[in-house]
């Protein structure tokens, strides 16, 4: 039987392995051989997009099929040395056979308990809040302190710092290191503000490099490697690079967990979100022999949106997390990327859309909102947070067909404003800054649009 690879097999194969040309990999392995594979099981044009939702689960077993044979033909392209880390079929089956089934993070009643699901699973979808939208120094412990008390929130991903003291930080400088060391310690400050002082922490987000983490993960006052995972993000498509080899190495010197993840992108390299399915969940994968991961992977985005709340990016998400839970027992962490902002109701729209097809299709954990798509600093709130972890606690036992319905009456209330979408108002005309609590406008919005979805079948709670 052929072992999981160590760090340091890995680490030789990314000096040892198959040249290839950047353009090669891009363009005749990613390309190529995805565009082979789809013909070879018949996946070309499978997509429904009446249908975001996929309830076939035999062709999310198709998909997995291809992805596995994906990932054994390809491995990862290492940036630095232009070489290829391959794992055998043996190799690949033991990772997964070992892989965590699942994980407790945090500590007490504090923390949580991340499964590995099946589509349609009561137990529930965890939700780690939010999904490092850049935040302004002066509110950055409000926001963070806010997110972490809704009780509904299971994780603190929290947002990101761009400035220390005013400082614009640049990546991979001494700034980046100073500046994360000043974010895990605000971090950790916020859960005890919170009163979850236990709450699980994934970080750090404001960690665009490797001396991102080193300055935040591991040292006295950061994340805890005892109860905090790493979060590793590396570059599309199946690609990796020293800084992304560093965090791993440096996670396993503290004796901390891995959380890897890397989007495939529709319209991308991959081609067709039939393409970027099963590279994703090739991508997935080999993250656990590759990267050494204990929990990630699942998630894509159409580049024609930068967004995945599409009906071809929802069904794409459906899919790979279907292949996922029905065919392994791995931990898969997903994100429904919103493009509208705070004190909009289609925020809350596409929230509900990516959460319940997440949940209902067998994610172990997502990771949101990302409001404004992310693009612009100080927009995100609490009260979208809680939004997104009621929807996704309610939506995880639902069968796939009615969900499948429940969304299509849900992206038809946003979809023609994908491309231009109403990103709102920042936290500081959404909240009232002495209180820190939602203003009347958008706690009204919340609630109306709360109701809305109860009544198309996400059984929440009202209160």
């Amino acid at each position: 039987m052929e072992n999981k690879p160590d760090i340091y097999q890995i680490l030789d194969r990314a000096h040892s392995g198959e040249y290839c040309s950047p353009k090669d990999w891009d363009i005749k392995k990613i390309g190529g051989t995805i565009r082979n594979i789809l013909k070879s099981y018949k996946l070309e044009k499978t997509c429904d997009p009446n249908n975001p939702v996929n309830t076939d689960f035999d062709l999310a077993d198709q998909f997995y099929q291809a992805g596995f044979e994906l990932a054994l033909e390809l491995g990862y392209w290492c940036e630095d040395t232009e070489r290829i880390i391959k794992v055998t079929q043996g190799e690949l089956e033991n990772s997964l056979k070992f892989a965590p089934d699942e994980i407790f993070f945090g500590q007490g009643r504090d923390g949580t308990l991340v499964k590995s699901r099946i589509p349609e699973d009561p137990y529930p979808c965890k939700v780690a809040c939010s999904l490092g939208i850049t935040v302004s120094e002066d509110i950055i412990l409000d926001v963070l302190t806010g997110i972490a008390r809704e009780p509904e929130v299971d994780i603190l991903e929290g947002v990101s710092m761009t400035t220390i003291r005013g400082h614009q930080v640049l990546a991979g400088t001494p700034w980046e290191t100073l500046m994360n060391a000043q974010y895990a310690r605000l971090h950790r400050q916020a859960r005890r503000l919170a009163g979850r002082e236990g709450m699980a922490g994934w970080g750090s987000i404001s960690a665009t490099t490797d001396y991102g983490q080193f300055g935040a993960y591991g040292v006295p006052g950061g994340f805890s490697p005892a109860f905090d995972l790493a979060l590793i993000l590396f570059p599309s498509e199946m690609k990796v690079d020293y800084r992304t080899l560093n965090k791993v190495v440096h996670t396993i010197n503290m004796g901390g967990m891995v959380k890897a993840d890397c989007p495939s992108m529709i319209g991308g390299m991959p081609g067709p979100v039939e393409g970027a399915t099963v590279c994703e969940i090739a991508c997935s994968i080999l993250s656990y022999p590759i990267l050494q991961n204990h929990a990630g992977g699942g998630q894509m985005y159409d580049v024609r949106y930068l967004s995945n709340v599409n009906r071809e990016g929802l069904w794409g998400l459906s899919v790979v997390n279907q292949a996922l839970s029905r065919n392994t027992h791995t931990l898969p962490v997903n994100i429904a990327n919103v493009v509208s902002g705070p004190v909009t109701e289609k925020l809350l729209y596409e929230i509900a859309a990516g959460q319940a097809v997440l949940a209902c299709s067998g994610a172990s954990a997502t990771v949101g909102p990302r409001t404004a798509g992310g693009k612009l600093n100080d927009y995100i709130t609490p009260l979208e947070c809680r939004f997104t972890a009621e929807v996704t606690h309610a939506a995880s036992g639902l069968r796939v067909e009615k969900v499948n319905e429940i969304v299509k009456e849900l992206v038809s209330r946003y979809e023609d404003d994908l491309r231009s979408p109403d990103y709102g108002k920042p936290y500081q005309e959404a909240y009232d800054m002495t209180t820190h609590q939602p203003t009347e406008e958008w706690e009204t919005i919340y609630h109306k649009v709360k109701q809305e979805v109860i009544d198309l079948g996400i059984p929440m709670s009202i209160y």
